[in-house]
């Protein structure tokens, strides 16, 4: 993948997850999360594993990613659940070993957090579906750190780009790169006509403080 279509990534992206239906925007009818926090998007990349050209676009991505910024990654994990068929994917592209970090480590049998063949000071790269606030992609990445490798970023398909998500990563010392985001995603819907000029302030506004919205 050239510089020029890594630039153009994150709009390509953008195009697919709406095209596929993975990413919904609802401006003036906003979705209601599980968190009870009103939001205009719902994002759903799971889909994405039903759709070979995303799924390949998407795969390429990461790849062209951590072979630019990461080119001694020894390791490609997923973040369960949605990074990990990814992380399947992109590993198979880079001929590297694949791993999986759970939520928490398993109750039984060897009680493992992450699955798969790992060595001390091994170089990993992890792959996540979605950043929102960025908790639980973290946790995962401090699995593995506490584990005793060496977390080299966290690569993930799309972010809400949260300012607190990228306070957390900053934080933590874990570099966060993603394929598309918020704003590119705005800007497609925009320029096909699936929102109005007149509701991209309303949009940015989401993203500033999303806990203000709808109120």
């Amino acid at each position: 993948m050239t510089t020029s279509m890594l630039e153009q990534l994150p709009k390509e992206i953008a195009k697919g997850l709406l095209k596929i239906n993975a990413v919904a925007l609802r401006p003036n009818e906003p979705f209601t999360w599980t968190s009870g926090m009103k939001s205009p998007i719902y994002c759903d990349n799971r889909l994405t594993m039903s759709y070979p050209a995303i799924r390949d676009l998407i795969a390429e991505g990461f790849a062209a990613i951590i072979r630019a910024q990461y080119p001694d990654c020894q390791a490609v994990a997923g973040i369960a659940t949605g990074g990990i068929p990814h992380a399947a994917w992109v590993a198979q592209k880079l001929n590297l070993p694949m791993l999986y970090v759970r939520d928490k480590a398993k109750g039984h049998g060897k009680t493992n957090q992450i699955e798969g063949h790992f060595e001390p000071g091994q170089k990993v790269v992890l792959i996540e579906d979605l950043i929102s606030t960025g908790g639980s992609s973290l946790k995962a990445a401090v699995a593995v750190r506490e584990a005793g490798c060496e977390v080299q970023g966290v690569v993930a398909i799309f972010t809400y780009q949260f300012p607190q998500a990228v306070e957390a990563f900053a934080k933590e010392g874990i570099p966060l790169a993603t394929l598309s985001n918020y704003t590119s995603l705005i800007e497609v819907a925009a320029e096909q006509g699936i929102v109005q000029q007149n509701d991209i302030a309303l949009l940015q506004s989401w993203r500033e403080n999303p806990q203000a919205f709808g109120v």
